[in-house]
């Protein structure tokens, strides 16, 4: 019983290692591959079976994504003499086997328009009971840079410190970056100073002899774009005659803002001034009388002039000063606040000669009283 058990054991094992060794992946392509975003790769996994492999034939491809959080994913599967190309969805249409019938021993697929989300560790598993084989691969999709943008920062002019930039937007780090003159002695400033990783060339002390065009090369391991600069170096303009220009053109436009403040002022008050006088001669003005007044005065006239026809001529002298030099109180009232006193608008009362009565009637004369009219033409 004892030699049984370790023979057991013994044959079980050979058995198991023979038929684990059967199936073997015979590719020996590189383990790690490096590709430029749009092209195509192709990732070898060929395979022998033994006679020992009797069982179905399975061929499995997975991704694990670059990011460690996200899960293995299934991206094209051989099963049942089928191939299934759509599991994988940011792969559908872009992944297929290489072999029209992967269980001839070639289980290579092929990846198109690569992006750089197709970076990952690829796994190639073949399965033909008992026999299982697998293989990885590290793929890379590198963005190539992109074309870079070449400036210039600082005045060029003799002197002065002028910085040439070049800079690509996209791309796969690291970028190198490289500048050289392309005109002339071929050489950059001997008093340059170049910054590869960050694509700058500082040049102090500005001369026109550093004037040219320079080329920027940025580049990666996959690709490489580039971009021109013209540099012209210029004589130092006249620095005291443009700050002299300009203090007289900001003293020219202080000026002709005050004087312009000045006339609306100016407008303003006078404004001012016409409406107030406008409102003092309103206020100097008396109230027109009524008609109605108007009639009673010559209805009170009228009736004394009936009157008179009556009076003998020794009464009529009496009734001149009493009747002739008065108002009536009830048909004028002088204004509360003041009453005007214009004496082109008023037409004054001839006071009464010292001719007697007798004389007057004598002559045929009439008393008459004559109306008086107030400013704006109405009689009082």
């Amino acid at each position: 019983m004892e030699l049984r058990v370790p023979l057991y054991t013994f044959i079980c094992g050979f058995i198991f290692s023979v038929s684990v060794s059967g199936l073997q992946i015979s590719s020996s392509g590189p383990a790690s591959v490096e590709k430029a975003s749009g092209e195509t790769v192709s990732l070898d996994c060929a395979f022998t079976l033994s006679a020992q492999d009797s069982g179905p034939l399975d061929i499995e491809w997975t991704i694990q994504p670059s990011d460690n959080q996200k899960v293995e994913q299934v991206v094209i599967l051989y099963s049942g003499d089928r191939a299934y190309e759509d599991y994988y969805p940011p792969l559908k249409g872009r992944v297929h086997f290489n072999s029209p019938d992967p269980k001839n021993g070639d289980a290579s697929i092929t990846l198109m328009g690569l992006v750089a989300s197709d970076t990952g560790t690829y796994q190639c598993k073949v399965k033909k009971v008992p026999g299982i084989g697998s293989k990885k691969v590290l793929l890379t999709v590198m963005v190539r840079p992109s074309k870079p943008r070449c400036s210039i920062e600082g005045p060029p002019y003799e002197g002065n410190e002028v910085v040439l930039k070049c800079k690509s937007t996209d791309g796969t780090s690291p970028i190198e970056y490289t500048w050289e003159k392309t005109s002339d002695t071929k050489l950059l400033p001997a008093n340059a100073i170049l910054d590869g990783s960050a694509g700058t060339v500082k040049i102090r002390n500005a001369t026109m002899a550093m004037s040219g065009s320079y080329l920027c090369t940025a580049k990666n391991r996959v690709g490489d774009e580039q971009c021109v600069l013209d540099l012209r170096i210029t004589a130092s303009p006249n620095t005291a005659g443009v700050i002299a220009g300009s203090v007289i053109g900001v003293l020219l436009f202080l000026l002709l803002l005050a004087l312009l403040l000045f006339c609306c002022c100016r407008a303003r008050q006078k404004k001012k001034y016409e409406k107030e006088i406008s409102y003092e001669i309103r206020e100097d003005v008396p109230a027109p009388k009524s008609r109605i007044s108007t009639a009673r005065s010559f209805t009170s006239v009228g009736s004394q002039r009936s009157s008179l026809g009556s009076m003998s001529p020794s009464n009529l002298h009496e009734y001149t000063k009493s009747q002739y030099n008065k108002i009536p109180s009830d048909e004028y009232e002088a204004p509360p606040s003041h009453v005007p006193d214009p004496p082109h608008s008023i037409t004054p009362v001839i006071p009464p000669s010292r001719v007697t009565g007798p004389n007057l009637s004598r002559m045929g004369a009439v008393p008459v009283m004559t109306p008086v009219q107030n400013r704006d033409g109405s009689i009082v």
